[in-house]
């Protein structure tokens, strides 16, 4: 009896798409619990963080006021800017000195006799150039001697104690011209040649002895009436805390002897500078208080909701920043005793507005009051730094929140590589049971289309 090949067919399972639908249902719930967390701790993190920000933008803002130093600010002015310039420094003290100059620095230079050009030889042997202490000793050969091999020799002399040589050319010839390169009596230098030929001589000059094309000398001037000196014409010691540039001789009056003319140097309080700290206050107070209002407002309209919105620690240190800018200071029996004396004003959304007016009055009647208020060991600016600091410094609460908020991000990605590694066994086991079905349902589906084909042929022989 001839039989049919046996058609094994199959079961037409796919399993792909059964364990990929089934792993995608069973984790949808999770997925999105966790995409949820984490969003909205990315969301408490960027507001924490936005906090944090504003304060440290307002403790920043203040360190003028903090470390006083919008108080030690000074502004100077020079009569007759011609005869010098003035600068203070933060420990120079409000006062008018009357400047005579007498007498400017020079720096010695001396101008050699004429030779028929640069190009000319002078002698051989030794040449010494020494300003006080210091010196430096060259020889001079022949065959590299004339003007411009010495002015090339002294200038590249690594010991040259400070000398400059250049070549001058008038119409009676080439001259080497030496000049010390700082001004002041004591930076006189002296140049002595020995040995050789004996020409070199020609270069010999003492300014013990000589009269030099520019001496050196020392500033002379006067302060109200102090006769003083300096090697320079940047004076730096004259007066504490102020540096005078020196740039003409003053002019002389018809008296008899003609004494100089003093110009007044004027250093007062630069009251600018605590105004432009007080403003820096109030715009970065008025930020932190946007950041603050944007972070924990309800908008029934639109219906969202602050990031921090009820948060107890933001809300405390609102408050505390607040109430601080807002209280009566005890350390002053008169004049300013708060920020609204100053000008300082909060308005009705919360933020502050500066009055100047009300500001410079209270500088120019009680300045030293206004300094207490805002920069004394009590002040507010020192107050509201040590606030800021114990909530942003490395063991503070907004940092240690922070630093939760970004254990609890690491802490949600590692759920989120576990859920994974549970749902990927998840899926082999699935894919594991439904590759045995699918190849039993094909065994049967076989062994069926078998058993068919033999009762097919049992009926078609009777």
């Amino acid at each position: 009896m001839a039989t049919n090949p046996v058609n094994l067919g199959s079961s037409s399972i796919d399993v792909a798409s059964i364990v990929t639908n089934l792993v995608a249902n069973k984790r949808k719930a999770q997925d999105a619990k966790n995409t949820a967390d984490s969003q909205a701790n990315a969301t408490q993190i960027s507001a924490v963080g936005n906090c944090t920000s504003s304060l440290t933008s307002l403790q920043s803002a203040i360190k003028a006021l903090t470390n006083g130093t919008a108080f030690t600010t000074t502004k100077t002015s020079v009569g007759d800017s011609t005869i010098l310039s003035a600068a203070a420094d933060s420990t120079a003290q409000p006062n008018v000195y009357n400047v005579a100059v007498t007498q400017l620095a020079t720096s010695q230079k001396t101008t050699s006799g004429a030779f028929t050009d640069s190009k000319s030889a002078l002698g051989t042997g030794n040449l010494t150039i020494s300003i006080g202490d210091k010196s430096m000793s060259v020889d001079i050969a022949s065959g590299a001697n004339t003007l411009e091999n010495i002015r090339d020799i002294i200038n590249k002399a690594k010991d040259n104690p400070g000398v400059t040589a250049s070549i001058v050319t008038g119409k009676d010839g080439a001259h080497l011209v030496l000049t010390s390169s700082v001004t002041g009596k004591d930076n006189a230098f002296k140049v002595v040649t020995s040995g050789g030929d004996g020409k070199l001589s020609q270069l010999d000059f003492d300014p013990a002895t000589g009269t030099p094309t520019v001496a050196a000398q020392d500033a002379e001037f006067t302060i109200d009436g102090l006769a003083a000196s300096s090697p320079t014409n940047v004076v730096t010691k004259a007066i504490d805390g102020v540096t005078l540039t020196l740039s003409k001789v003053s002019a002389k009056d018809n008296g008899t002897p003609p004494a100089a003319i003093p110009t007044a140097v004027t250093i007062t309080n630069d009251t600018s500078a605590v105004s432009s700290a007080l403003s820096s206050l109030v715009t970065s107070y008025n930020s932190f208080i946007s950041t603050y209002q944007q972070l924990t407002k309800y908008d029934a309209t639109n219906q969202q909701v602050g990031a921090l919105i009820g948060d107890a620690t933001v809300n405390s240190i609102k408050n505390q920043v607040s109430t601080l800018l807002g209280s009566q200071f005890t350390g002053n029996t008169s004049g300013p005793t708060s920020l609204s004396d100053l000008g300082v004003a909060f308005q009705v959304d919360g933020s502050l507005k500066l009055d100047t007016t009300k500001l410079n009055k209270a500088l120019a009647d009680n300045p030293k009051e206004t300094q207490n208020l805002l920069s004394g060991d009590s002040g507010i600016a020192p107050k509201l730094d040590k606030l800021i600091t114990s909530w942003t410094s490395t063991t503070g609460i907004l940092t240690q929140r922070q630093n939760n908020l970004n254990q609890k991000t690491k802490d949600l990605q590692d759920q989120a590589a576990d859920f994974d590694k549970q749902m990927q066994d998840y899926s082999d086991r699935l894919t594991k049971q439904y590759t045995a079905l699918d190849a039993m349902m094909t065994k049967l589906a076989g062994t069926s289309s078998y058993l068919q084909q033999q009762f097919d042929a049992l009926t078609a022989n009777k």
